[in-house]
């Protein structure tokens, strides 16, 4: 049947499916179930993840369309046509994040007594509180610049704050007062709390903007301000480092990160009503195009107002804390080594993040860096965050006299300097850090614990679909297993020998790695599904993850549909497979689910003629899962865990109906309930399970 469709009609262009994605996230923004501060969230992650959209995506988009302006895309169309949809949707959702904004979330904000006043509604108290702050906490920071031949156009930062001015007048050399820029530094706060013997409201806030736009003149005396109007340019942020020809990572990464503020501009974001000229005038500084600027109702920063969300006094507005549960033997093991690893030695343990803690993998660590019996540590570090509790734990295991081996992502994006740091840190302690592999960036997600009992050294094991990162297994969903099974443990000590010597591939005895044997694992299983389905037998697949685009992968799950294996794939975010599609993929089912937390699991599961076969894995199904980076899927082999399992990634899955989107065609369509049924969120019905 693959053969009645073009090879462009195979595939929904992924930019698009992205961008589909964050319109759903926008669709929980406005859902009044869920509470005010969070919607508020939902429309900054929209910002956030649209700024690493142009950084990434669109700036390589348009370094193709510069190097090869009459290709083709991958879509039938040419790389014009394709960047001009893409830039239709992203005008559509901006419109969409600044109405749900100002017409939706600061008028209910009001109304729950939290104000954020523009300048015209300030009183005289207010204003002169205002212009002391202003004059007092934000001027000094200041070093607005008048554009003449003698100040050129200052260099700015990537996603900084910026205002251009119009002036009028002559400045006191006799110069002539046109065009000034006033950059706004960092480190001063986007919202600053009003006295609440001033305010109107129980919280008021100023934003920073409203400040300098109100006591703009004072940085331009006895000159006449035309206007002022905020904007912000997005730069290119992808780092080239030719890792085959340096001879120290660290040291050439370093040297690039320093000019990732300073790439191609690729968006510029601007005040709706800054005059045309002005903004003809910055479009022609950046060189941008009219589809590359984005005029705004509003902050051009919506994302700085996550802030609004931490803060503690307004937390009754947000999601009540939730408390996630240990796992019994955990917490009877408290600080008690020999008693945690002789249980690990008996039993497997599942941890289901963030329904349940993160704290046994802390827990687990720390027993092992204090345990005198265990002799090594082994780990993987992609993304871990600033203030890791982990890696403090791997810091005290190398000056307890511990082999520390670590591999460490230095390419991990936009954690790049993090990881950097961290690394010098191990170094310094005496642990063994290497980068993992050239061109290959490290993603599985594997710790390994060596320990001597009884004369023997004895393995034990952490795998998981996520990172290890103690904040995000608070907002992440994510599957970690923690394992003595030895044959599976032997594996991971091979992954970590490949990672850090040099040889042959190794045999493997459960695990599928990337970027050997993984991808031609998972067809191989597709494969078996179809022709079990051929002979008339049952044949079932279901699949969870965050992304789904390689395509020779697609084309078997097609080829499966069409053999009659049901497929349902739960793929939270870009999937370029078109669903429901007659002759095609009428056996499959896609669907979206978003909710509280960040769907992260990725779970593979094949009926496989009622062996059932199930993995957990670090990898989507990319090319670059697949290829360009060194990943693993391992099997669930106990009974009980596959059993809890398939029941909390699929059975309640494929039961959500309240925060659900299906795909046909490439279109998301929110599930409904059936009459007089009761809407059913799986996130929900596990917080229950597991709370603590």
């Amino acid at each position: 049947m693959l053969n009645s469709f073009s090879k462009d009609s195979l595939f929904l262009n992924r930019d698009l499916s992205f961008l589909k994605f964050n319109s759903r996230v926008l669709n929980l923004a406005e859902s009044s179930s869920y509470p005010l501060l969070e919607r508020l969230k939902y429309v900054c992650i929209v910002s956030l993840n649209l700024d690493e959209f142009f950084e990434i995506r669109i700036a390589s988009l348009k370094e193709q369309q510069r190097l090869h302006p009459d290709l083709d895309s991958t879509y039938g169309v040419t790389l014009f046509e394709e960047f001009f949809k893409i830039q239709q949707e992203i005008h559509f959702i901006v419109d969409k994040q600044y109405d749900i904004l100002q017409n939706y979330i600061v008028p209910e904000l009001l109304s729950n007594d939290v104000s954020i006043p523009y300048i015209f509604d300030w009183n005289e108290n207010q204003k002169n509180w205002a212009k002391e702050v202003f004059i007092n906490e934000v001027m000094p920071l200041l070093t607005p610049i008048g554009l003449d031949p003698a100040h050129p156009f200052p260099m700015v930062y990537n996603k900084s704050l910026n205002f251009i001015v119009s002036l009028s007048g002559i400045d006191a050399f006799g110069r002539q007062a046109s065009i000034a820029i006033v950059q706004m530094p960092k480190a001063l706060p986007r919202l600053i709390k009003m006295p609440i013997t001033i305010s109107n409201h129980k919280y008021s806030y100023v934003m920073l903007t409203s400040l300098l736009k109100a006591f703009i003149g004072e940085l331009f005396p006895g000159l006449v301000i035309n206007g002022c109007y905020q904007w912000r340019v997005t730069r290119n942020s992808n780092l080239f480092v030719d890792e085959e020809e340096v001879t120290n990572l660290r040291l050439a990464l370093q040297g690039e990160l320093s000019q990732r503020h300073f790439g191609a501009a690729v968006r510029l974001e601007i005040d709706e009503s800054t005059p045309d000229l002005l903004k003809s005038f910055l479009q022609k500084e950046f060189s941008l195009s009219s589809y590359d600027l984005y005029t705004v109702k509003g902050p051009v920063n919506i994302s700085r107002l996550i802030q609004i969300c931490s803060i503690k006094e307004l937390q009754h507005l947000a999601f009540k804390t939730y408390i996630p549960s240990i796992p019994t033997p955990f917490r009877l093991a408290k600080d008690k080594p020999n008693v945690l690893f002789n249980f690990l030695k008996k039993q497997d343990v599942l941890l289901h993040h963030p329904y349940q803690s993160f704290q046994p993998v802390i827990d687990f660590l720390t027993a092992a860096s204090l345990d005198p019996e265990v002799v090594a540590i082994k780990q993987t570090i992609y993304r871990t965050g600033e203030d890791s509790e982990l890696m403090k734990i791997l810091l005290l295991a190398a000056r307890m006299g511990k082999e520390v081996t670590v591999v460490v992502e230095l390419m991990a994006r936009f954690d790049e300097q993090t990881n950097i740091n961290w690394a010098a840190k191990l170094e310094e302690v005496g642990a063994h850090v290497v980068y993992g592999v050239v061109s290959y960036k490290t993603h599985a997600k594997m710790a390994l614990i060596l320990r001597r009992e009884k004369g023997l050294l004895n393995r034990y094991a952490h795998l998981s679909t996520g990172n290890y990162h103690p904040h995000t297994s608070n907002s992440y969903t994510d599957f970690g297993v923690i394992t003595s099974d030895p044959r599976l443990c032997e594996d991971v000590d091979k992954v970590f020998f490949q990672l850090t010597g040099l040889g042959s591939r190794l045999p493997m005895n459960y695990l599928l790695c990337s970027p050997f044997t993984l991808h031609d694992g998972i067809i191989a299983m597709i494969r078996k599904e179809s022709e079990i389905a051929n002979k008339g037998r049952p044949a079932k697949i279901m699949a969870k993850m965050n992304s789904l685009l390689e395509p020779e992968i697609i084309k078997e799950l097609y080829k499966a549909s069409d053999a009659g294996v049901q497929i349902d794939l739960i793929v939270r975010g870009v999937c370029a497979l078109r669903a429901g599609i007659p002759g095609l993929s009428e056996n499959i089912r896609v669907r979206s689910i978003l909710g509280r937390f960040l769907e992260h699991s990725r779970v593979f599961y094949f009926y496989s003629d009622g062996e059932e076969k199930l993995f957990l894995s670090s990898a989507d199904w990319m090319e670059r899962n697949f290829f360009r980076r060194v990943e693993v899927a391992f099997p669930i082999v106990n009974v009980s865990i596959k059993k809890r399992i398939i029941e909390e990634a699929f059975s309640y899955g494929l039961k959500e109906s309240e925060f659900a989107w299906e795909q046909y065609d490439g279109e998301y369509f929110k599930v409904l309930n059936n009459q007089n049924e009761l809407s059913f969120s799986s996130q929900n019905y596990l917080m229950d399970v597991f709370r603590s």
